[in-house]
């Protein structure tokens, strides 16, 4: 009974977990808004507002760089989500704007979006390991509170990029709201070289999240079970040494 009881929880996890990740990783969540606003209050105009996001988005940066000349805010975020103009150059490669951008004394890089991304995060998720290690040297924080680039990193199962990160001292047990770690969404999506890599790292695989589910039970769940064969022999050793 336990054991069914036990599966049923597991099967109803499982389709609430699939929920949250096709919703939370969306190609729908990076769509292209044409409503963008400025994150702070300014008294560039919605229609302005909208050429200067258009410009981030298709590289324009004869534009940017005579609105940024006029006192312009070169942190402007588009209306939906939030997202800045670097976000955007980001998103969109527009790669003269971001290099434009990025140097910019007033660019605060690490602005967050509405559902708390940050520039280097989008970059994390997008796979783009040049635009992660240029945002780095740049000053761009690679801990934050939440979701950090080193989660979605892992998620997309970007190694180079997930080394990059912990070289550059990213917190390797960095928790979600409900204390998700970037092990448990590696060991979920089968992403078995990041899953080692950030075990010899030193990640801890005794973790729970707020539903009391370890990495193991995270491969397990998703039928990894090359996974959850090395966690469940990491598990074993980690008990023998405490008897």
């Amino acid at each position: 009974m336990r054991q069914f009881q036990l599966t049923n929880q597991l099967r109803q996890y499982s389709r609430l977990t699939i929920l949250f990740f096709l919703f939370l990783f969306s190609p729908s969540i990076w769509a292209q808004s044409s409503s963008p606003i400025s994150s702070t209050p300014s008294s560039t105009s919605f229609s302005e507002t909208d050429e200067i996001i258009r410009a981030a988005r298709f590289d324009d940066l004869r534009t940017i760089k005579q609105f940024a000349e006029q006192d312009g805010d070169v942190n402007l975020a588009e209306r939906d989500r939030g997202e800045t103009l670097l976000m955007i150059s980001v998103r969109e490669q527009s790669q003269k704007v971001f290099d434009y951008l990025i140097t910019h004394p007033k660019i605060q890089l690490d602005q967050r979006s509405k559902n708390g991304d940050t520039a280097i995060m989008l970059a994390a998720y997008l796979e783009q390991k040049e635009t992660v290690q240029r945002l780095i040297e740049a000053g761009a924080q690679v801990n934050q509170a939440g979701w950090t680039a080193l989660h979605y990193a892992a998620v997309v199962g970007r190694l180079d990029i997930v080394e990059m990160l912990i070289a550059r001292f990213a917190y390797i047990d960095a928790e979600t709201p409900n204390k998700t770690t970037p092990l448990m969404l590696a060991a979920r999506r089968g992403e078995i070289n990041v899953v080692k890599f950030l075990i010899a790292e030193g990640a801890d695989i005794s973790l729970k999240n707020m539903l009391g589910w370890t990495a193991y039970d995270f491969a397990v769940e998703s039928e990894r079970r090359d996974i959850a064969a090395l966690l469940q022999d990491l598990m074993q050793e980690k008990a023998k040494e405490h008897k």
